[in-house]
C-alpha cells in the first residue's frame, strides 16, 4: 500500500539531517507480538504438540518462514510450511478482530510525525494481508509507503524491507530512523545502515553503535529520533 510521496526538500526541516522514520508493526507499534505466540501455541496443539515456552524467544520478529519453519522442525509435526503459515495467518487475523491495543507511546508518535510532515514507512514481517487488517487500528493515514514481508524476495533480517522503504521514500538509510522491538528486525535496519531505535517486547536488546535502546515508545519523539542523528554519526 503506497501514496504520493513529497519531494525530499519539502519534507525535512531545515537543518536537520533525519530524512524518514521506519516503524516496525508488531510489537513496537501494536502490542500484538504476544497474539501471534498464543495463535502459535493453538495451531500445533491442535496438531498435538505442546511448544515450549523458551522458544518463543526464537520465533518473535519473525519472517514467518523462518519461526513457523523452527517450530516444525522443533516439534517434528507433520504439516508443511505453506499449510502451518494459512493457519497462522488465520488465526492471527481472528484474533485481532477489529481494533487492536496500541503500544504506549504509538499514537503520540504517529501523530506527531504525521503533524510535522515527516515521511514515514511501516515495515513488518508480517503479510500483506495482515497488515492491512492491522492499519485500520492505525490508520493508514500515517504512513506513505507500507512494506510486507510477502513482497521482498528476502525479508528481516535480510536488509532489503528497510532499503526498499528508504528508496520508496527517496531517503538515504543513513538518514533514515528505524524502531524495531526485536533483534530480529534490529538486525535488519542496522544491515541498511540506519540508526535504529529498539524498544524490546519480549527478548532483551543490547545498545551497540548506531542503536539506541529506550522501555518504551513513550521516550521516543521527533527530537529525540532528530538527536539521532548528530549523536551517533
Amino acid at each position: 500500500m503506497t501514496s504520493t510521496v513529497p519531494a525530499l526538500g519539502t519534507r525535512t526541516a531545515e537543518g536537520s539531517a533525519l530524512q524518514a522514520v521506519l516503524l516496525d508493526m508488531d510489537g513496537t507499534l501494536v502490542d500484538t507480538e504476544g497474539f501471534w505466540w498464543d495463535v502459535e501455541v493453538e495451531v500445533f496443539a491442535a496438531l498435538g504438540h505442546t511448544l515450549d515456552e523458551s522458544w518463543r524467544h526464537v520465533v518473535v520478529g519473525g519472517p514467518m518462514t523462518r519461526s513457523a519453519g523452527f517450530l516444525i522442525e522443533a516439534t517434528g509435526a507433520d504439516i508443511t510450511l505453506a499449510e502451518v503459515t494459512v493457519l497462522l495467518n488465520a488465526g492471527f487475523e481472528e484474533r485481532i478482530g477489529s481494533a487492536l491495543p496500541l503500544m504506549p507511546g504509538a499514537a503520540r508518535l504517529l501523530a506527531e510525525l504525521a503533524e510535522q510532515e515527516i515521511p514515514t514507512a511501516l515495515v513488518s514481517a508480517s503479510h500483506r494481508r495482515i497488515i492491512d487488517r492491522v492499519l485500520t487500528s492505525l490508520g493508514p493515514q500515517h504512513f506513505a509507503l507500507t512494506v510486507a514481508g510477502d513482497e521482498v524476495a528476502r525479508t528481516k533480517p535480510h536488509p532489503d524491507p528497510y532499503l526498499l522503504a528508504a528508496a520508496g521514500l527517496g531517503a538515504d538509510p543513513a538518514r533514515c530512523a528505524v524502531v524495531e522491538d526485536t533483534a530480529t528486525g534490529v538486525a535488519a535496519a542496522e544491515a541498511a545502515g540506519c540508526h535504529v531505535v529498539a524498544v524490546p517486547s519480549v527478548a532483551p536488546i543490547a545498545p551497540a553503535h548506531r542503536r539506541t535502546v529506550v522501555p518504551s515508545l513513550e521516550h521516543v519523539d521527533l527530537a529525540f529520533l532528530r538527536g539521532l542523528m548528530t549523536q551517533m554519526r
